[in-house]
């Protein structure tokens, strides 16, 4: 018998492995160094990747999660609109403004003040970078475990481009998926861009 998942999605045989891998990975994050090296190099990766875009989604990082503030503020000041999460149960979005304009969401995670945009929103995105706690070279992503992504996928375009910020240490050879995982099209680290291959 298959039960349903915390977010609605059943629980299948690798709930187990995914949650055993999440732990991992987020004790060597949690005792991981700054890099402000790595972070400017990943950066400029990240930027020359979506080079273009003239919507952008984006997440605001946390302490351990490669850094995103640096991305977000060039893009901005690039002229690139950039949506980051209103996170609630359901997918909401807002555009971002400034560093300054950020406020304590839940779990502690910056989010602009301004008025929540519905989950449609993020239809206007041409490129989506995605948190994720590992990933591998065919583009396969080890979320963080709500499942709130990947409700907000559904609302993104077929063409729209999904990226990941990683560690380099984090792409790795194999990772446990299900069905409802969406992969990315390529994976940033501080060494390398990876484009996904089927």
């Amino acid at each position: 018998m298959t039960s349903a998942g915390p977010e609605g999605q059943p629980q299948g045989s690798t709930s187990a492995a995914k949650a055993e891998l999440r732990t991992r990975l987020r004790a060597a994050r949690a005792s991981r160094a700054s890099d402000p090296a790595a972070d400017d190099a990943r950066t400029t990766r990240a930027l020359a990747a979506c080079a273009g875009a003239g919507v952008v989604a984006a997440y605001a990082s946390l302490r351990g999660e490669p850094d995103t503030a640096a991305l977000i503020e060039y893009l901005r000041l690039a002229d690139v609109r950039v949506l980051l999460p209103v996170l609630r149960r359901e997918p909401g979005w807002a555009w971002y403004t400034g560093a300054d304009d950020l406020v304590p969401g839940p779990l502690g995670i910056p989010s602009p003040p301004g008025p929540p945009l519905g989950p449609e929103s993020l239809g206007e995105a041409d490129w989506v970078w995605l948190p994720g706690l590992a990933g591998t070279p065919d583009g396969r992503r080890l979320g963080t475990g709500g499942g709130w992504y990947d409700r907000a996928l559904a609302h993104a375009r077929p063409d729209t481009r999904l990226g990941l910020l990683l560690y380099d240490d984090e792409v790795l050879d194999d990772l446990p998926t299900d069905d409802w995982d969406r992969n990315v099209d390529l994976l940033v680290t501080e060494r390398r861009r990876i484009d996904a291959v089927e």
